[in-house]
């Protein structure tokens, strides 16, 4: 039985019309995975007349056509001469991109005429409008000098499109003789006309492989997915950037915090992605970060190692809750009291757990039960906890739900079954240590108990001189697959942020996101009760940077990790995930080196040996380069396996 030791240390353009203003939007999309050309759509004029400043009060509705003359009409002065003309463009899609608009005019006289067209700002009708009620024009959109007869001019107007709509127009004239155009009213087929052509696109609307179901569909479930929070290692520790941040300079750096992690190389080898400096209450605006990451990727809270009941990590803990409640009053917090750790009676843990209630956003039951997981209960008696639960009840008046996380389930399971509403342990962090996920969850179940399945990704932990072996995204999809298949009612992940264990699914400069996404992709099976079909294409890379027997020979690192007992043989393994819409073709380089294989639709991984150099992978033009080159001089040994996701930039 394994041990948990803890490292303690669109833009909006308004055109005019007859009905008045109108303000249609278009949607910006970020990204897009694909665009076709759609038959473009030709709209006659639905209104068009002209004014002219000869017969200031005269309306021209009637006319079979229009014109448009400078400000001194073929040498007489005073006889300037505008059109107007309308067009109602509808039933435009809304995914239409690249979209353009032609106005078509037919000349009915051959000549040398410049005429402009302008948008119209000011409201008008066919029927009314004279050269003294005339609407403003704004400035020209397109510009066209000579018309000949029965040769239609095609004038871009696109820098106007806003979307469906009505679009009004004046064809104004520079210079040149009177040009005379067909109007709505003349032969059929030559009166003004708008040409409106454009893309349709399948827009991208993120880096999943997948479409994630909306947060209020996957909180539907009755099954829960939370995240172990480790309050030791928050998104900053001194709101610092660079060389200055204290990951960098004293986890990171083998000599920091005084040189004592020197002997391991450092006490972390990864951390949470880095920021610049902010600015207020800068852990409110951490915690409020990570709460959105957690939301955004379909978690329904964090259960939070509570270390303490009055250290910094308290605080952060009681600054955590409050970013939840600020950000997602529906995303819970689960007290996880850490029995490792606290020396505190059962009175003292009742009355911060009392605390902690008053907020709406610590996790309770629809029957307001609240939930409590204290963190390797058995180091606890029973009838400790009896107490505890006892206290809870008479003196706060809160009715607990105890959900014990063990070292040893099957020792503790019969004894604890009578005061918990369901059980847990902290779980193998490995593929072969994971053959009694589906009898656990059946024996809690047999006994009338939820039970909450660890799903972890890896553990490495040079401070204590140990790792487990996860073989790739293998011991990831293996729990997570295993905890669906055996009817887990609740998930942790084990763990969002614990750096020292090497077991984060929190976004980290080694990782990105490409962990987090895998289990969004399981989370949603879980919850709905099916594979989520598979739209986008998508690749994770995952490999170590250096292989398993080569230590390091640069740097003063004198004390190394070893495998732990039990755990999966230790392999040298670059791994492509493929999430593909079809069977393809996945063209890989490891090490620099070329190859390829065929790929089936659905979720597949393929192994290759790894080797000195870079690795990257791609289909079709989905492509995913890994950052970390994988060396044969180092100088600090690192076994967690890096990830990349072809889905994030």
């Amino acid at each position: 039985m394994r041990t948990r030791l803890r490292a303690m240390t669109l833009a909006m353009i308004t055109l005019v019309g007859a009905g008045g203003a109108i303000a249609p939007t278009t949607p910006a999309v970020a990204t897009v995975r694909d665009t076709a050309a759609a038959s473009p759509v030709t709209i006659e004029a639905t209104d068009d007349t002209y004014a002219s400043q000869a017969s200031p009060a005269k309306p021209h509705d009637t006319q079979t056509w229009l014109s448009a003359c400078a400000a001194t009409c073929d040498g007489a002065a005073g006889s300037e001469r505008l059109a107007y003309v309308r067009f109602t463009v509808k039933d435009l899609p809304a995914n239409a991109a690249n979209v353009t608009m032609t106005l078509n005019l037919r000349p009915a006289r051959t000549t040398d005429t410049t005429i402009e067209v302008r948008p119209v700002t000011g409201t008008w009708t066919a029927a009314a409008l004279t050269w003294d009620n005339r609407p403003a024009t704004g400035s020209p959109l397109a510009t066209r000098t000579g018309l000949t007869s029965g040769e239609t001019v095609k004038l871009d107007v696109s820098s106007a499109f806003a979307g469906n709509g009505t679009y009004s127009f004046a064809i104004t004239s520079a210079k040149g003789a009177q040009g005379v155009l067909h109007s709505s009213r003349a032969t059929a087929g030559e009166g003004p006309t708008l040409t409106v052509g454009y893309d349709t696109q399948t827009a991208a609307p993120g880096p999943l492989p997948f479409d994630l179901p909306s947060t209020s569909t996957l909180r539907a479930s009755s099954r829960k997915v939370f995240a172990h929070y480790f309050t030791p290692y928050p998104v900053s520790l001194n709101n610092k950037a660079g060389a200055d941040d204290y990951y960098t300079k004293n986890y990171l750096n083998p000599a920091g915090e005084g040189g004592k992690h020197a002997a391991y190389g450092g006490l972390l080898r990864d951390r949470p992605l880095p920021r610049g400096v902010l600015s207020g209450d800068w852990q409110l605006a951490d915690m409020k970060t990570e709460v959105r990451t957690a939301v955004a990727a379909g978690l329904d809270g964090f259960t939070v190692d509570v270390l303490s009941l009055n250290s910094a990590n308290w605080d952060r803990l009681k600054v955590l809750v409050k970013a939840a409640e600020a950000v997602d009053p529906g995303f819970r917090i689960v007290p996880m009291p850490d029995m490792t750790s606290l020396s505190a009676d059962a009175a003292t843990l009742a009355a911060s757990m009392a605390e902690l209630a008053a907020s709406r956003s610590v996790y309770r039951l629809p029957d307001k039960r609240l939930v409590i997981s204290p963190f390797k209960a058995e180091n606890k008696p029973v009838a400790w906890w009896q107490s505890f639960i006892k206290i809870m009840k008479d003196k706060y008046g809160i009715t607990v739900a105890l959900v014990p996380v063990f070292l040893n389930f099957s020792a503790n399971a019969s004894a604890f079954a009578p005061i918990s509403y369901g059980f847990s342990n902290w779980g193998n962090r490995s593929p072969a240590q994971q053959s009694g996920i589906e009898s656990n969850i059946a024996k809690a179940h047999s006994l009338n108990k939820i039970w909450m399945q660890p799903v972890s990704v890896q553990d490495e932990r040079p401070n204590q001189s140990i790792y487990d072996e996860a073989n790739n995204t293998e011991n990831l999809r293996l729990t997570w697959a295993k905890s669906i298949s055996g009817g887990a009612d609740w998930i942790q992940l084990a763990t969002w942020n614990d750096f020292s264990e090497g077991t984060q699914f929190v976004p980290s400069v080694h990782n990105g996101h490409a962990y987090l996404d895998i289990s969004s992709y399981y989370l949603t099976w879980l919850k709905t009760g099916k594979a989520p079909a598979i739209t986008r294409d998508t690749l994770y890379l995952t490999h170590r940077t250096q292989k398993v027997a080569t230590r390091p020979s640069l740097g003063t690192q004198t004390r190394f990790m070893a495998p732990r007992s039990a755990t999966s043989t230790p392999r040298d393994k670059v791994e492509v995930l493929s999430f593909l819409t079809r069977d393809a073709t996945v063209k890989a380089t490891i090490g620099g080196a070329s190859q390829s294989y065929a790929a089936k639709a659905g979720v597949q991984a393929q192994l290759f040996p790894l080797a000195y150099g870079v690795n990257k992978a791609s289909v079709g033009s989905v492509t995913v380069s890994s950052p970390w080159e994988v060396k044969q001089e180092f100088s600090v040994q690192d076994l967690q396996y890096h990830a990349v996701s072809s889905g994030r930039r």
